[in-house]
C-alpha cells in the first residue's frame, strides 16, 4: 500500500516498537524502508536479519540524507515519512488512505497528528520513554479524543506521493543533518504549485519527544531558512501554509494586508542583518 520511510540513529529498543506498532496497528500490508546511520547497537543487524530494505551511513548523516536515500527505493505510489521514536496509532493508514480518495488533485502534502508526553497538538502522557510506555493507557485514551483536520502542517508522519517528492527533488541537504528541512520541503512544494496542505485530525501517531533528534548537535535551520527564502518560518506557516488553523480547503496565495507587509519588512530587516553577519564570518 504504502513505502513507509525511518531513519534511524543508534535507537533499536524505540525501533522495535516503531515496527512492531505497524504491523499490529495496520489495516494493510505497507513497505517499510530504512535508513540506518551507524547502526552499531545492533539495528543494522537486526534490519538485516529480517529483510528489511534498507540504506546506511557508517556515520550519523542526518536525517536528509537518510529522507532521500532510502525514498529512492520506494516502490509504492506514496510515501509516508516517519521517525523510529514514533509508535503508530490503530487505523492511521485507514484515516490516510480515506483521505486520498477524495483528493482532486495530483500533488498535495498530508500529515498525521503527533500525541507527545508534553504539551503540543495532543497532550497525553502515556510514557516519555520506551521503558515506561503505557501502551493500555494510550488505546483507551485515543478514542476519548476529538481533534479536527488543520490547515499548513509540515511535520511527520507525513504523506506524499511519490512523484511529488521527486518533483521536490527530496529533502535540501543545506539543511543536514536536519532541523529547518520540514518547512523548507513545504516551501519547495509551495514552488511547484502544491496548495493542499492537510493535517489528519484522526491520524495518530505517539511521538516519544524527539528522542531521534538529541544525539548531535544540530543545525541553524530558521538561520538557513531565513538566508535561501528571504523569510522567517514562521512568516511562511503564518502567512502561507496558514499553519494549525482549521482546515478550509486549498490555501490560496498569501492576502497582501497590513500585517503581512510589516511582517515582511521585518524579514527583510532580519535577512540584511544575517546576510551581513554571515559575510563578516561570525558563522
Amino acid at each position: 500500500m504504502f513505502s513507509i520511510i525511518i531513519p534511524t540513529f543508534n535507537n533499536i529498543n524505540y525501533l522495535k516498537l516503531c515496527i512492531d506498532s505497524i504491523k499490529k496497528n495496520s489495516s494493510f500490508d505497507h513497505e517499510i524502508i530504512f535508513h540506518v546511520n551507524e547502526g552499531i547497537d545492533g539495528s543494522l543487524n537486526f534490519i538485516k536479519e529480517n529483510n528489511y530494505k534498507y540504506t546506511f551511513s557508517k556515520q550519523n548523516e542526518g536525517v536528509c540524507v537518510a529522507f532521500n536515500n532510502a525514498a529512492k527505493l520506494a516502490s509504492s505510489k506514496y510515501i509516508v515519512l516517519g521517525h523510529d521514536d514514533m509508535y503508530f496509532c490503530p487505523n492511521w493508514d485507514i484515516v490516510f488512505l480515506n483521505e486520498i480518495k477524495k483528493i482532486k488533485v495530483d500533488d498535495f502534502f498530508l500529515s498525521g497528528t503527533m500525541v507527545q508526553p508534553f504539551k503540543s497538538y495532543i497532550n497525553l502522557d502515556c510514557g516519555k520513554t520506551y521503558k515506561d510506555f503505557d501502551e493500555k493507557k494510550l488505546l483507551r485514551e485515543l478514542p476519548k479524543i476529538n481533534f479536527s483536520d488543520f490547515q499548513g502542517t509540515h511535520w511527520q508522519p507525513s504523506l506524499i506521493p511519490l512523484s511529488t517528492w521527486n518533483k521536490a527533488d527530496g529533502f535540501s541537504l543545506e539543511f543536514s543533518p536536519g532541523l529547518g528541512s520540514d518547512p523548507d520541503f513545504n516551501m519547495k512544494l509551495w514552488k511547484i504549485g502544491v496548495r493542499l496542505f492537510k493535517g489528519l485530525g484522526k491520524c495518530y501517531v505517539y511521538h516519544f519527544s524527539s528522542i531521534s533528534l538529541r544525539k548531535k548537535a544540530w543545525n541553524n535551520g530558521a538561520r538557513t531558512f531565513l538566508l535561501k527564502w528571504g523569510i522567517t518560518i514562521k512568516f511562511f506557516k503564518k502567512f502561507y501554509l496558514h499553519s494549525d488553523e482549521r482546515f478550509l480547503g486549498l490555501l490560496q496565495e498569501p492576502n497582501k494586508s497590513l500585517n503581512y507587509y510589516f511582517s515582511y519588512l521585518k524579514c527583510k530587516i532580519n535577512f540584511v542583518y544575517v546576510y551581513f553577519l554571515r559575510k563578516l564570518k561570525f558563522f
